[in-house]
Formats: structure tokens, C-alpha cells, sequence
């Protein structure tokens, strides 16, 4: 039986739901990196970064070589990264719409005291 898109879809961002694993996919945009250096630049316990890089693997976005004692992983494809960079683009706008409504209510936050109050009253005093 086939799985609808949307339910693969969903199994993708949740196999992308881990910090680490985002973490990881962050550094390999700009190519590929020894796991010696991804474990200095996340600093979890070896196993976890290991469980971590199978799952990024068994699911085809990472691939990895080794060369001696040396294991770098890389992207799969440059898809992942585009990808990364959307994330990146819609926090960026969904956070600036936050700060603009957090700066909306400090605004509303430094109006008088009584103002509030004041046009509280005038209106329940207009509507009776």
C-alpha cells in the first residue's frame, strides 16, 4: 500500500525534529565534515551524535566515507540546504512579526495610566 504525500511528507519533518540532527545538517551546508570536528562543534556524547547521524542516514540526506580512522559525513543533495535556508527565511519573518507586536504592546504599555481607564469610561458611559 502506498503512503499518501502529505503522511510521507509529515514522517520527513518529524525524522527532522531534533535539534541535533538540524544542528548537524547546518554544518555539512557548507560540505562535508569529519565527525571529530561535528562532535567539538556540538559537543553531545559520541553514541548520541552517532544515533543521531544513523537516523540522518538511514532516512538518504546524509552519506558518509571514510578515509582511515576518518569518517566525514556530507549532504546527500543540495536540497537539504535549500531547504534550511526556507526555515531560516520564514522564523526570520515570523519573528519580525513578533518583535512589531511586541513593540505594539510596550507602546501600549507606556500610554498613561488613566488613559485606558478614561476611554473605558467614556465608552460604557456612551453606551448606556
Amino acid at each position: 500500500m502506498q503512503v499518501p504525500l502529505y503522511q510521507a511528507k509529515a514522517e520527513f519533518f518529524r525524522m527532522l525534529g531534533h535539534p541535533t540532527r538540524i544542528r548537524v545538517l547546518e554544518l555539512l551546508q557548507h560540505g562535508p565534515v569529519p565527525v571529530r570536528d561535528l562532535l567539538a562543534d556540538i559537543e553531545i556524547e559520541p553514541s548520541s551524535l552517532s544515533q543521531q547521524l544513523a537516523v540522518l542516514r538511514r532516512a538518504g540526506i546524509v552519506v558518509s566515507t571514510r578515509e582511515g580512522s576518518t569518517v566525514t559525513y556530507a549532504l546527500a543533495g543540495g536540497d537539504v540546504a535549500e531547504l534550511l535556508r526556507a526555515a531560516r527565511r520564514i522564523l526570520t519573518e515570523l519573528l519580525a512579526g513578533r518583535n512589531q507586536l511586541l513593540a505594539e504592546l510596550q507602546q501600549d504599555d507606556t500610554s498613561p495610566p488613566g488613559a485606558t481607564a478614561a476611554a473605558r469610561t467614556s465608552v460604557e458611559t456612551g453606551a448606556r
